[in-house]
This record gives structure tokens, sequence and C-alpha cells, in this order.
């Protein structure tokens, strides 16, 4: 098992990427396990809130495992992303979901922040985008983040690769974040949050929740539409992403 999930006695779902050795990387495994999990609690109504989170307080996430091998179709204008169906709201779940992050956030890890309520990190959390260094196109990760951020933000921290991380409080200022939490705390921060949201009636919490996305599902989807021939466009080949990986070299600024 890659996720680990429990059921507090407030209504409030816990769930932990359990992938430490790995950065909580998602495989494939992961992907199905999360899309499970979703769809589940769709029809758990002991379950009215959410927590989302990574175990072993390194990293919440750093996006999509690089042994994840995914065959695409000979266009350009199609692409198979593994990452699609891994959120809530692509399982159709409406239910609130508070993102507790400790540690890096980064690449794909976005995908699952770009589908929570509000995120809650601590001290340690750190956020970046690698794709520029490696020769990808961060298409999917920035559209998500440009539904949070400044577009002059969420331009840096795309263009910038690995060269630079947004710190907790950077990314507070900046809106990303809706609290910052002293170091390990983040998790009792976001709980602290879903309790109170999981003690109103579910039915109007439910109802909010699809209102505040409806304001921006337009311009999500249409966005989103264009990344597939974007990533098939500008990615560099596979072994020329290998390369750069290979050859990075450490040492970034955090702002």
């Amino acid at each position: 098992m890659t996720v680990r999930t429990r059921v507090e006695e407030s209504g409030v779902a816990v769930v932990t990427l359990d992938r430490p050795e790995r950065h909580n990387a998602i495989d494939l495994e992961t992907v199905g396990e999360l899309t499970a999990v979703w769809q589940r609690f769709r029809h758990d109504d002991t379950v009215r809130a959410v927590v989302l989170t990574g175990a072993g307080g390194r990293a919440f996430s750093t996006g999509i495992d690089r042994s994840v091998e995914v065959a695409q179709p000979p266009s350009p204008y199609a692409m198979d992303d593994p990452l699609r169906t891994v959120g809530p709201k692509a399982n159709d779940l409406w239910k609130p979901v508070v993102a507790a992050v400790a540690g890096m956030a980064c690449g794909g890890a976005f995908y699952l922040l770009g589908e929570a309520e509000f995120i809650v990190a601590d001290e340690t959390a750190a956020f970046f985008d690698p794709h520029t260094s490696y020769g990808m196109v961060s298409a999917y990760e920035a559209v998500y983040m440009a539904q949070r951020m400044p577009m002059g933000e969420v331009a840096r921290m795309a263009l910038m690769g690995t060269a630079e991380r947004l710190s907790a409080r950077r990314a507070y200022e900046t809106g990303l974040v809706s609290e910052v939490a002293p170091a390990g705390e983040a998790l009792t921060a976001a709980m602290r949050a879903a309790s109170v949201i999981a003690s109103y009636p579910t039915e109007a919490v439910q109802g909010t929740v699809r209102a505040l996305w409806a304001a921006k599902e337009a311009a999500l989807a249409q966005a989103l539409a264009q990344a597939p021939q974007l990533i098939a466009l500008g990615n560099l080949p596979p072994g020329r992403q290998a390369a750069l990986f290979a050859a990075r070299t450490p040492g970034f600024r955090t702002r």
C-alpha cells in the first residue's frame, strides 16, 4: 500500500501518501490507490472533510516517480497523463480537502494541491517546479498554480526550475498557502480546520465547495485542454531529459 487512510470520529478522513523513502513520489500504484480513495469517499457519509498529507516529514510529494513509464499515442494532439485522475475533483469528490504540507512539494504534487480547497504548510515547506530544468514543459502544474497565485509568481516558479524554491512564508504571502504552522504541526493545524468544517451540515459545505469551483472551472478546463499539445511539442526526448537530470548540480535559493 502506498496510501494510508483513517477516519476520525469528527468525520475528518486523513489521507497520507506513504512512500517516504521516495519522497512520496507518485507511481502508478499510488495513482490507482488515490483514485480508489476519492471514489470511496464519495459514497461514505461518515467522511465529511479530508486532510491530505505526506509521510516522513521530508516531503509532501515530489510528483511523478521518475521510474513511471506510460506509452504515448503517436500524435502531438494526444497525451496520456497518469496524474490527470489523481485528484479529488477529477474524481467528482466535492467534500472539502485541506492539504497539510511539510518539506518539499514540487512538480506533479501540484495536481493534488491544485484540487485542495486550501493548503496549510509548516515552516519547513518548500514549493518549486523542476520541469524546465530538465527540458520539460510545465503545463498542468502551472495551470493549477495559476488558479491560486498571481501570474508573475507562477511564472517565476515555473521558469526558475530547480534554482529557486518558495518558502512557506513566501507561499503564504502569495496566497498559495492559507496558514503557516510551526515545524511539524501542519497536520495538526489542518486537522483543526477540517474538524470545524466537518461539524457543519455537509449539504451546505459541499454546495459551497461546488460553487467555489464553478467560479473558475471554465477557465481551468480551457487551459488544461491545451496542455497535451504544449507538452508533446515542447518536451525534450526522454533520453535528453534523463541526461539533464543526471547532470543536475546541487544548490538552490529559497525566497
